[in-house]
């Protein structure tokens, strides 16, 4: 009954994203209207990927780390695409493709230099070691991002300030399909370490006994989360909380099993910032908010709360 309360709701997301809208469109000319064709449609299945993978993500992460606190962005991906957008908007870089190419290096950057820093020994990934890394590294290119806003022509300033709070008002068929030949692998990587996930959680010495492969898993997990995380701050900028409060959702309800966790998380956070990219169209229409400010609006709340629960138990 969960799982069909749970798919109802994000077709509920989608059906929303597509009716409403800064202008209006008739319900009988919805299927003919390019404005539903070229705009909504593609904006709200993009939403629902960039949710999705962000959810899964973050499941995966903070499994890895076995910190509840974790989320995509934790591990300076976040700060490596943003410094990467924000020079490529800043030396006024052409083309449809160039902030996203931009961002996805950045993060890819800051992924290689939080994964060489993880690494204890030059053997074996702490998790302990990886979040203080990606703290070092997100806490240094947001300094250097600063510093390059902060000297950069108003109109460009503007311009990275919109894409570091996120956005999908670059939404076209294009983008999805690119999402989608890219995401399935590392989306498969994470699904198909469901169980060694659950075996991790128990420590490490307990899941090596129980026959998996610890350092590889750390490794796969850790790469697959990465770039699923990369190619969705570089279509959509950086949209914080998703990955962080739909796992925690998803295991109060659902449980701590990945095998279930994981669909959860990607119908969830789908459905969570579908629902909040309808919010920032609608809400000051004609204008547009940045989506992640609608998802830092709910996302804080939901984690008091959870917070709160936590703390009681």
């Amino acid at each position: 009954m969960k799982w069909v309360g749970l798919a109802a709701l994000a077709v509920l997301a989608l059906a929303l994203a597509v009716l409403l809208g800064p202008a209006h469109v008739p319900v009988g000319e919805l299927l003919r209207s390019p404005i539903v064709r070229d705009l909504r449609l593609p904006r709200a299945v993009l939403a629902f990927l960039v949710g999705g993978s962000l959810g899964v993500a973050g499941a995966s992460l903070q499994a890895l780390v076995r910190n509840p606190l974790a989320d995509p962005y934790l591990l300076g991906l976040s700060g490596g695409a943003s410094l990467g957008a924000v020079a490529a908007i800043a030396l006024h870089v052409g083309g449809p493709w160039a902030l996203p190419f931009a961002a996805f290096i950045g993060a890819l950057a800051a992924m290689a230099l939080v994964y060489r820093l993880g690494l204890v020994g030059g053997a074996e990934l702490d998790p302990r070691v990886l979040v203080l890394a990606g703290v070092a590294v997100g806490a240094f290119a947001a300094a250097v991002s600063t510093a390059i806003v902060s000297l950069s022509e108003a109109t460009a300033l503007r311009n990275a300030f919109l894409w570091l709070w996120g956005g999908l008002s670059g939404a076209n068929w294009d983008t999805v399909l690119a999402l989608c030949l890219y995401a399935p692998l590392p989306l498969a990587v994470l699904f198909a370490a469901a169980r060694p996930l659950d075996l991790l959680a128990l420590g490490e010495e307990p899941a090596g006994y129980l026959g998996v492969d610890v350092a590889v898993l750390k490794r796969w997990v850790y790469v697959a989360a990465s770039l699923l995380t990369a190619a969705a701050v570089a279509v959509s900028g950086v949209i914080g909380f998703v990955g962080l409060i739909v796992p925690h959702i998803g295991r109060l309800l659902w449980g701590h099993r990945h095998r279930a966790l994981l669909p959860v998380a990607f119908l969830g956070g789908g459905t969570l910032l579908s629902l909040a990219d309808t919010v920032a169209r609608v809400a000051v229409a004609p204008r547009e908010l940045p989506v992640g400010i609608v998802t830092a609006l709910v996302g804080v709340p939901v984690f008091a709360l959870l917070l709160r629960r936590w703390t009681r138990n």
